[in-house]
């Protein structure tokens, strides 16, 4: 087997003080960004939003298969089709229409986000932009590519494309509706790929509000092991 092409690595070595500086930035950053559901029609440059796909594609992958595709909606009749598709989800999931399929804890545990089964944000945002998690890929000519360690890999492709939004100045949330098969009918996905998480990106609405909440402390994530 012959030696794997390499190329050198591009880094800067930053003062310890710059570093520290950086990342204090980035965390309250960070720390301020919350999951809005009150968002603005205001219209968003496609600029914007393929910026926000090409920094989530820098995302480590398994085997370097970069298994994910993100498709970008800004039609409004099908963000209207989409809506519709998974608020019948929700409504069942909330038990609008009879007894709910989400269980009576799951229920409590999303009480203080104020959540119900109705979605105006999925036809209000100029973007719904649908994580596709790619099972397996395939070669031109249509051969079957085994992809490794799939949904670690679109995992951490999903919190960079957050990040990328938050840091641009927009806002969005991750939006998981149960089951999502009506994001690959709708959207026309292969076999190969299928639906994680719908994000709905633009600015926040003027009266934007979100749930009062706090995160956890470092202590209660962090363990050390020195």
């Amino acid at each position: 087997m012959s030696e794997p092409a390499t190329v050198p690595l591009a880094f800067t070595e930053r003062p310890p003080d710059e570093m520290a500086a950086r990342a204090d930035a980035f965390f309250r950053e960070m720390d301020a960004r919350r999951s809005v559901r009150d968002v603005s029609a205001r219209p968003v440059p496609r600029a914007l939003i393929e910026r926000a796909i090409a920094t989530a594609s820098t995302a480590p992958s398994g085997a370097h298969k970069q298994p994910w595709t993100f498709v970008a909606v800004a039609d409004a009749d099908v963000k209207r089709r989409i809506r519709e598709a998974a608020e019948a989800e929700e409504r069942a999931a909330y038990g609008a229409d009879g007894p709910p399929r989400m269980s009576d804890e799951w229920r409590a545990a999303l009480a203080p986000l104020g959540t119900d089964w109705q979605k105006p944000f999925l036809e209000t945002a100029p973007w719904l932009v649908v994580l596709f998690a790619q099972r397996t890929g395939r070669t031109p000519d249509g051969a079957t590519v085994k992809h490794y360690y799939v949904q670690e890999s679109c995992g951490i492709a999903a919190g960079l494309f957050v990040a990328a939004v938050h840091h641009m100045g927009l806002a969005t949330l991750t939006h998981t509706p149960s089951p999502m098969r009506f994001l690959s009918e709708i959207l026309g996905r292969p076999t190969n790929e299928a639906p994680m998480l719908l994000f709905p990106v633009g600015y926040p609405a003027d009266d934007a509000r979100v749930p009062d909440l706090t995160r956890k402390t470092l202590d209660e994530v962090a363990v050390w092991v020195e």
